[in-house]
C-alpha cells in the first residue's frame, strides 16, 4: 500500500479533529496575507500614494488585532496539532504491539529488543508526525493560489519574478528525494544497531563480566556509535545543505524583485506599499514553499519508517493504521477476570506429528504426545535432544512447521494465543524477572489476585523460607532481571508466578536445575499434592522422574520411548545411561 493511502487511513481515524487542524492552520498561515494587505494600505497612505484619511488608524488597529488573533490561533492550533500527533502515534504503536503479541513468543521480534524499541519510538513517531503534517499539503496550495492571484492584480511581471525562486525550490526537492531516502535508511539502521547492542549488553552483563570482555564490548560499542554518528551526520548535513539551498533561492528572489521593482518605482507604476506587499509575500511564499518542500522530502523518509515499522510488526503496512480504540480519554475499560468455563477445562491434551527445526537444523520431528488431566508428565533426554523446543512448539512460542495440537479433542488453530492463563501457565528454563518487587513479579499487576492467593503461590513454590530471611519480604526489589536473587530463588519466584495464575496445565522447563535436593523434593511434593493439577515438566533429575506418571524420552529430536521410570529402565538403554548420569550428579 502506498504511503499516501496509509496516511489517509490514519487521517480517517480522527477526521473531525483533522479537519479542525486544517481550519486552524489555514487561518494561522492565512493571517499574514491579510496583514500584508493592511501594511500596504498603511504605507501607501503614509507615502502619499493614497488619500490620507482617518481610516489609517482603523487599518493600524486591524493590524494589531489581527496579530493578537493570530497569536491566540497559534496556541489553539499547537494544542490540536500535538493532540492529533499523539493520537496517531498511539494508534500506530498499539497496532504494532497487537501484532507482536499475537506472534509466537520466542520469535516475535525480527531484531534485538533495543532496535525494536527504536522502531516503535522513532519510526512510529515519524509516521504519526507526517500524518499531522498532511494538513499543510491540503491548505497550503489554496493559500499559494490566493497569494499569487493577489500579486497578479498588482503586477504580473513582478509575480513571475517571485515564482522563479519557488520553481528552483521544487527542482531542488525533486532531485534530492532519493538521496534523502537512502540517508534516512542508513541513519535509522545504524541507530537501531546501537540501541540493540546496548540492550543486549544490559541483558548479558553477567556473560560480559564472566568472560572479562568489557574492553572488547566497549570497543565494539564505539565502532557502532561511530557508524551511527557518521550516518546521522550525513543525513543531517544533506538536510542542512538543502536548507541552505532553500535560503539562497529566497535571497536571489529578493534581489531580483528589488531590481525589477526599482524600474517600476522610477516610472511611478509601483508604489511603496505595493513593493512592501511583494517583499512581504515573497518571504511568506518562500517560507511556506520551504516548509512544503520539507514535507515532500519527508515523504520519502516516512516511507522508510513505514517499511521498518511494518517489518517490526510482521504484517502488512496497512495494518499500521488499522482503526482500533486507544482509550486516551476518560477511564480505562474494565478487563474482566480471566476464566474458563467448565466445558473448556482440560481433559486431554494431544500432539500429533509436531515438528519444528531451527535454522541450525536442530529441532523436533514427528512428536506424538498424550497428556491426561491430573497427570505428571516428564520430558527428558540429553542436552540438545529437543526438550525445550518441544515445549515452545507445543505452546505456540515457536511456529510449528508440521503437526497438530488438540485440546479436549479440538484442534488448536493458534496455540500462541490459546495456551495462556487460565488454561496454561509456563515457567521457562531461564525465567525473566522485572526490576520490581517480588510481589509484583508474582502478580504481574493482576488486581484480582488476593493476598491469600499470593501466599498460596509462595508456599507452592517453596519460597516462604527465603522470604523469611529477607527484611522487606514480598516487597523486596529483585534488581535488573532478578540480579539480587540467587538462581534458585529466581526460578521459584517465577514458579510462584505460574502457580498464581490458577491454570489447568502447568508447564515447567527444568525449573529445579538450581535447587538443592531437599528444596526440589518439596517443590514436587507440593506441586503434586493437588491431584487435579496437570503438569508437563522438562527435567532429568531423579526426584522428578520417580514421580512421573509418564516419561517422554527424547533422542535427536524424536520420541525414543514413553512410559514409567521402571518401564523405561527395563527396556531402554538410552534411559539407563541417562539415569546413571543423573544419579551420579
Amino acid at each position: 500500500m502506498s504511503t499516501m493511502r496509509i496516511v489517509a487511513r490514519l487521517i480517517a481515524y480522527r477526521p473531525l479533529l483533522f479537519a479542525t487542524n486544517i481550519v486552524l492552520w489555514m487561518t494561522i498561515h492565512g493571517f499574514p496575507l491579510w496583514i500584508g494587505v493592511l501594511v500596504q494600505q498603511v504605507l501607501d497612505r503614509l507615502s502619499g500614494h493614497a488619500a490620507m484619511t482617518d481610516s489609517i488608524w482603523l487599518l493600524i488597529g486591524l493590524v494589531v488585532v489581527s496579530m493578537v488573533a493570530r497569536a491566540v490561533t497559534v496556541v489553539t492550533g499547537m494544542y490540536v496539532d500535538f493532540t492529533l500527533t499523539f493520537i496517531f502515534g498511539t494508534l500506530v504503536r498499539r497496532n504494532v504491539l497487537a501484532h507482536l503479541l499475537r506472534k509466537p513468543g520466542a520469535r516475535a521480534l525480527p531484531s534485538s529488543p533495543g532496535e525494536a524499541l527504536s522502531r516503535l519510538r522513532d519510526d512510529a513517531g515519524e509516521l504519526a508526525m507526517f500524518g499531522t503534517w498532511t494538513t499543510d499539503l491540503i491548505y497550503l496550495p489554496v493559500l499559494f493560489l490566493a497569494a499569487l492571484i493577489m500579486l497578479c492584480t498588482v503586477s504580473i511581471p513582478l509575480t513571475l519574478v517571485v515564482l522563479l525562486p519557488l520553481v528552483g525550490l521544487l527542482l531542488m526537492i525533486k532531485s534530492a528525494r532519493q538521496k534523502l531516502e537512502d540517508n534516512r535508511k542508513q541513519a535509522r539502521a545504524a541507530a537501531g544497531r546501537v540501541t540493540g547492542f546496548v540492550g543486549d549488553v544490559f541483558a548479558g552483563v553477567h556473560a560480559v563480566k564472566s568472560a572479562r570482555a568489557e574492553e572488547a564490548v566497549v570497543a565494539h560499542f564505539q565502532t557502532l556509535n561511530e557508524q551511527r554518528k557518521k550516518t546521522s551526520v550525513q543525513d543531517r548535513l544533506f538536510e542542512s545543505l538543502l536548507e541552505t539551498g532553500y535560503d539562497q533561492c529566497l535571497q536571489v528572489g529578493i534581489a531580483l524583485l528589488l531590481v525589477v521593482a526599482a524600474w517600476g518605482m522610477t516610472d511611478g507604476s509601483l508604489t511603496v506599499g505595493e513593493l512592501a506587499l511583494f517583499l512581504f509575500y515573497l518571504d511568506w511564499l518562500g517560507s511556506r514553499m520551504h516548509f512544503f518542500g520539507r514535507i515532500l522530502a519527508r515523504w520519502k523518509q516516512v516511507g522508510v519508517s513505514i517499511e521498518r515499522a511494518a517489518e517490526l510488526q510482521g504484517a502488512a503496512a496497512a495494518d499500521l493504521t488499522a482503526h482500533a480504540p486507544v482509550h486516551l480519554d476518560g477511564s480505562l475499560p474494565d478487563v474482566p477476570p480471566r476464566a474458563v468455563v467448565a466445558e473448556e477445562r482440560l481433559r486431554l491434551l494431544e500432539a500429533e506429528g509436531l515438528s519444528y527445526h531451527h535454522e541450525s537444523g536442530r529441532g523436533i520431528a514427528g512428536i506424538d504426545l498424550r497428556i491426561e488431566r491430573g497427570t505428571f508428565t516428564v520430558i527428558t533426554g540429553r542436552i540438545g535432544a529437543g526438550k525445550t523446543t518441544l515445549l515452545r512448539t507445543l505452546l505456540g512460542l515457536l511456529p510449528a512447521q508440521a503437526g497438530e495440537v488438540r485440546w479436549n479433542g479440538v484442534a488448536v488453530a493458534q496455540p500462541g494465543a490459546f495456551f495462556t492463563p487460565p488454561r496454561t501457565a509456563y515457567t521457562p528454563q531461564v525465567p525473566h524477572l522485572f526490576s520490581s518487587s517480588i510481589r509484583a513479579n508474582i502478580t504481574l499487576g493482576q488486581p484480582e489476585l488476593t493476598a491469600e492467593q499470593v501466599e498460596a503461590a509462595v508456599q507452592a513454590a517453596v519460597l516462604e523460607r527465603d522470604l523469611a530471611g529477607i527484611a522487606e519480604g514480598l516487597d523486596a526489589r529483585v534488581g535488573v532481571s532478578g540480579v539480587k536473587l540467587s538462581g534458585g530463588q529466581r526460578q521459584r519466584v517465577a514458579t510462584a508466578r505460574m502457580f498464581a495464575q490458577g491454570a489447568d496445565l502447568l508447564v515447567l522447563d527444568d525449573v529445579s536445575s538450581a535447587l538443592d535436593v531437599d528444596t526440589e523434593r518439596q517443590l514436587w511434593e507440593r506441586l503434586t499434592a493437588h491431584g487435579d493439577r496437570t503438569c508437563l515438566v522438562v527435567s532429568h533429575r531423579p526426584a522428578a522422574l520417580r514421580r512421573a506418571d509418564q516419561i517422554v524420552l527424547l533422542q535427536d529430536g524424536r520420541v525414543a520411548d514413553c512410559g514409567t521410570l521402571e518401564e523405561l529402565l527395563a527396556r531402554s538403554e538410552e534411559m539407563r545411561a541417562l539415569y546413571e548420569i543423573t544419579e551420579a550428579e
